[in-house]
This record gives C-alpha cells, structure tokens and sequence, in this order.
C-alpha cells in the first residue's frame, strides 16, 4: 500500500511513523512547511524543497523575522502554493491512502484538493489541543466542520476527541486511541527507574504560551518553599514567560530549583531519565490531549499530578488511586493542597507507582502499539 503522510516534522511524527518501517508499505512524506530532511526518517520518500520560489535563505529568514509586515506582502512571490504542491504529490505519487496529523495544520491545507479527488481515501490524527483548543475559535471550528465529513479515517491520542470529531461531522471509521508517538520501548526505560525510597525530585513541565499553565504550578511551590527543603525541583521546556516568573519572584533563593529552557532542547533520554528520578510530576494546561510527558511519567514511576482538559487525563489518570487530577488548572491554591497531599502520603505514592506500571505501563509498550497500529493500516486495503 502507498502512504502519504502529510505532517510538519516533530519527535512524535518521527516515531510515529517509524513504526510503519517494516510494515511492507510505500510510505511518503509531504513536509507541509517544508521544514527540511529528516535523517531519523530516511527510509520515507520524503517531500521537501517545495516551498520556496527564488530568494535566498537568508534574506527570507532576516525579512521574515525582522519585517514581517514586509514579508507577508511578498508570500505570494516567495512561497509556492501549498495546495498545488501538494496535488502534485499527490497525482505522481497516486497514493492508496493519505494520512494527515493535526487538523489545522496538515488537514486544513489540501483539503480543497481532498475535496476534488473523493475516491482516495484520507485519514487524520488528532493529538493534542487539535480539536478540543480550536472548536473555541469561528473561523477554525467552521474549518473543522468542512474537514471532517471528507476524512474516512481516524486515530486520536484521546477518548474526547473521537467524540467531538463525530460532533463535528466525522462519520468514519475510527481506528484507535493511541499515544502521538506510537508508544514506547518500555525494555530501555527500565534501567533508569530508581527505587520509589531513593526519590526526592519534583518535575514540572514548563510550558507557559497559549495553553501552558507552569507558572500556577510554580506560585503552588513558591507557598510550599518552607516544607520543600528536602525537594529539588526541576522545571523542563521552560517558556520565557516561566523563566521571567522565576527570576522576577527570586524562585532560585527559596527553592532547590534548576531550570531548563525550551530554547536549550532538552533530549527526549534525558527526560526519560529525569522522569525516573522523580517522586513526582506535575503538567498543568488548559488545554491538551492525553500529555506524551504524563504517558512517561507513568513509565517510569514518578507520582502525577496533571490537568485534566474535557475529561481527557481523567480516561488514564484515576483522581486519588494512581495519581491526582487538577480540575482548575488556574487555582494555585488547589495544586499546592494536591502537591501537600502526596508528599504527605507515601503509601499512596508507592501504590498509585504499582497499579501503573502493572495495569497502565504494559498498554503503553511500543511493540504492542506497533503491531495494532500496522493491523489498521493492513485493514484499510483489506
């Protein structure tokens, strides 16, 4: 069967889609911001250097950055369509199925070209915010609900968006719920869990942005600083906003804290190591499908503490038995209370540790996932 995976490049599309490697498929890649060869994916027939007509790169990226007034007056001299490059694609590749990831992003684009050839089937994942953050807004709900009648297929990384996909239109088959990544090669984890009795660490996911809410977690700590002596804490993918936060509220003198910026990337190993050093996690959002960060902390033993957007942490996280949920992700004083509640209570940490990695853990293995995930694609033809 041919593939044509229609995606911007991102850790989660890269493992994703490496699952599909010895699957016996023709998989290719239109790169729908073209944002350049992937080595990690070199065995994909992969669709970049379409974008851009003439200008020099650096010339582009200095207007773009430093006037982009200037620069969105002369997209249409600079950059080639998207929905003709994409045709192309499609008409010389003649694929059996196209597969797009994120609605506004990869869905959005081609579908006027979707649109124009019926017969060939498509399908879409929806991961994060994707449906649940942009139902909110008219113009991208109203995108939405021209999309999703067309799309044959689809797989979610949540319960809550199959749901609202079929308020919106979708009448297909749907395929799946599985993690963005495709799972995880849980056998290479195991080496990095440190026993539950040797665990001080708090981890905090530090986005901030459009649905981050790390600063809230951060004002929840700064009250516990007193009782936290013992804690380092550790904050990753920290946006500037986070790093303005702390620096203006003096957050390194009252806390054991170490900071690490979104801007400094992070290797998705050394997280994984981080996660099996923390006694607990905490990711707090307004808006999110089911957190890849939250599916690790599971894996490797840390205590969670999460947000809980539409339902969607509550269909893994059950609120007291293996983690706690956060029902208001702008209430400091809720998450302080929460934080208090498990570090007082050591014997829940050990349990809610237990149940996920006998109950939760072997769901989330990669090869399991893998094999599924390759079955729905062979069903499509079948």
């Amino acid at each position: 069967m041919k593939i044509l995976m229609v995606s911007i490049n991102s850790i989660h599309f890269e493992r994703w889609t490496n699952q599909l490697q010895e699957s016996g498929h023709e998989v290719h890649w239109f790169n729908v911001r073209d944002g350049g060869y992937s080595e990690k994916l070199s065995w994909v027939n992969q669709i970049v250097g379409w974008k851009f007509k003439f200008i020099n790169n650096k010339a582009r990226v200095f207007i773009k950055k430093r006037l982009p007034w200037l620069y969105n007056k002369l997209s249409v001299l600079i950059e080639k369509s998207t929905e003709k490059a994409f045709e192309n694609a499609l008409l010389e590749i003649q694929p059996d199925v196209v597969h797009s990831f994120v609605l506004y992003i990869s869905c959005v684009p081609i579908l006027p070209v979707m649109q124009k050839y019926p017969n060939i089937k498509w399908m879409y994942s929806s991961w994060g915010s994707d449906l649940f953050y942009f139902q909110n807004q008219a113009k991208y709900l109203n995108d939405i609900k021209q999309v999703l009648p067309r799309v044959n297929y689809m797989f979610a990384d949540c319960k809550r968006d199959i749901d609202l996909a079929k308020a919106y239109g979708f009448d297909g088959q749907v395929l799946g719920v599985y993690p963005g990544g495709g799972g995880y090669p849980i056998d290479d984890y195991k080496a990095h869990i440190s026993p539950l009795n040797q665990r001080k660490l708090i981890l905090v996911k530090g986005y901030q942005g459009r649905s981050g809410r790390a600063i809230t977690v951060l004002k929840a700590l700064e009250s516990l600083s007193v009782k936290l002596n013992t804690h380092p804490v550790i904050v990753f993918g920290a946006d500037n906003e986070v790093e303005d936060f702390i620096m203006k509220r003096n957050l390194n003198s009252k806390l054991d804290l170490t900071v690490y910026p979104k801007s400094d990337f992070l290797p998705q190993m050394e997280l994984i190591k981080l996660m099996g050093q923390a006694l607990i996690y905490i990711g707090n959002s307004n808006s999110d499908g089911m957190p890849n960060t939250l599916l690790e902390s599971i894996i490797m033993g840390a205590f969670p503490i999460q947000s809980n957007p539409g339902g969607a942490t509550a269909e893994i996280i059950e609120h007291g038995k293996n983690g706690f949920l956060i029902e208001d992700c702008n209430n400091s004083s809720e998450i302080e209370t929460l934080i208090d509640n498990a570090l007082n209570n050591m014997e829940l940490i050990q349990s809610a540790c237990k149940y996920n990695q006998k109950t939760i853990m072997p769901s989330l293995d990669r090869a399991t996932i893998s094999k599924e995930v390759i079955a729905k694609y062979n069903s499509i033809i079948n």
